[in-house]
């Protein structure tokens, strides 16, 4: 009953197709449960902008691989050629370091990046929930992914995969607390509203920045930016007037002209403003005219600028990958060493049993027929017992030795046709 990884990610399939694989959450309680009654007997799904993962483990007829590629190519509607070419299947160690790769960020799009955790963490949770159908992640999944938020976190705490700013966004945040310090309450302008300007907002939120506008050319995708995030939103008419206030100007649009001019940042100071202003230009063509960057109290970064930071920062991450990947080797073998363990459990509890109940048949035969007093009978007892333990105790230490090295099947099977455990109905 083998454990495995179905999917596919943005190392091996487009945006597009990614997009229609992915599941919203709303989507994955049923999601769960169709996998799991087509044959996995555990299953849980991992679906973010970047990849959707199927982690299950198979049932009596071994289908959890079957279920999870149809699942996958019927959502994505994927022809053969295309599953060859986009999803990929990982079992057993390979199945478990895949995913110890993905929740430590060595698998993400950007190396390091520290929001999978949650979503790992929010994918189990999920799926190990109990509700009326029952909980699609049991025992084995459950402590695969226990081990892999385990290991996770030991890749943060103990490299520097995470460290510094490793996106355009976050190294335009990074340099801001250079700059002021705490962003706590400092007021922004966003101008744009596209992808780049959501995520910058987004990391300029997580720092606490306060009394954001979003200046856009047409009010309407201002509009729906604020509904999402909060703020106000604003038209570039605006733009002379927000300058006098705001700390931080961050620019993303896709404008073949400069949309914020060295003479419209002079005026700000000009018309009283004393504070610093950061300028955050994150555009391709730029968005503001270079010569603002010489105007007394302004501090402006270009794209190339930003993209030195998260260079210098990549770099440096790339080194940290060979000791997480000691860790994830740790937590590998810890998983496989305990997973393996399992599947000669019920052989030990077979030929323990087996041999319990061959010491009572013929302690009772011993009792019946010789008369002895109680004392004497509680030491047969006991003696037996102790006789019956040590003859066992090789056999159960070699079967738990055989699951570390990965023997398990083999040794296992020769127990069963030594003790004849087969034939007696096996794992009782």
């Amino acid at each position: 009953m083998a454990v495995h990884v179905v999917g596919l990610s943005h190392h091996t399939t487009p945006l597009p197709i990614r997009e229609r694989v992915a599941l919203e959450a709303a989507e994955l309680d049923d999601a769960l449960h169709s996998l799991h009654y087509a044959g996995a007997a555990e299953v849980v799904i991992l679906s973010t902008c970047n990849r959707t993962e199927i982690y299950a483990r198979d049932g009596a007829d071994a289908a959890a691989v079957d279920a999870a590629r149809d699942f996958l190519c019927t959502r994505g509607g994927l022809s053969d050629d295309d599953a060859a070419r986009f999803v990929y299947t990982r079992s057993e160690d390979e199945a478990a370091r895949h995913l110890f790769r993905v929740v430590s960020g060595i698998d993400s799009l950007v190396l390091g990046e520290p929001q999978i955790q949650g979503q790992v963490r929010s994918a189990y949770e999920l799926a190990a929930r109990q509700n009326g159908r029952g909980r699609p992640a049991g025992p084995i999944l459950s402590r695969l992914f226990e081990t892999a938020l385990s290991v996770g976190g030991r890749v943060r705490a103990e490299t520097q995969l995470g460290a510094g700013a490793a996106s355009v966004p976050s190294a335009a945040v990074a340099l801001a607390r250079k700059i002021f310090g705490s962003l706590e309450g400092r007021s922004t302008v966003i101008v744009g509203a596209g992808e780049m300007s959501e995520l910058a907002l987004q990391c300029l939120l997580d720092e606490g920045v306060s009394g954001v506008v979003v200046a856009n050319r047409t009010a309407q995708r201002a509009e729906a930016l604020v509904a999402k995030y909060g703020g106000a939103a604003a038209t570039f008419d605006r733009l002379p007037e927000l300058l006098r206030t705001a700390s931080i100007v961050a620019c993303a649009t896709a404008a073949p002209h400069h949309v914020i001019t060295a003479e419209m940042v002079a005026r700000a100071f000009r018309e009283g403003r004393r504070d610093p202003m950061l300028l955050l230009d994150i555009a391709l063509p730029r968005d503001v005219e270079p010569a603002a960057g010489s105007i007394d109290g302004v501090f402006l970064y270009d794209v190339d600028d930003l993209q030195q930071v998260v260079d210098s920062t990549l770099a440096q991450r790339r080194g940290e990958i060979e000791r997480a990947d000691t860790i994830i080797g740790d937590g590998v073998a810890e998983f496989m060493t305990w997973y393996r363990g399992r599947s000669v459990v019920p052989v030990i509890q077979a030929l323990r049993g087996h041999a319990e109940r061959l010491r009572q048949a013929e302690l009772e035969r011993v009792l019946r027929s010789a008369n002895l007093d109680p004392e004497t009978a509680a030491t047969v007892d006991v003696l037996t017992k102790q006789l019956l333990n040590k003859i066992l105790h090789a056999p159960t230490t070699r079967l738990r030795e055989a699951a570390k090295d990965g023997r398990e099947g083999e040794v296992a099977e020769a127990a069963r046709y030594l003790f004849g455990l087969d034939e007696i109905g096996g794992t009782d």
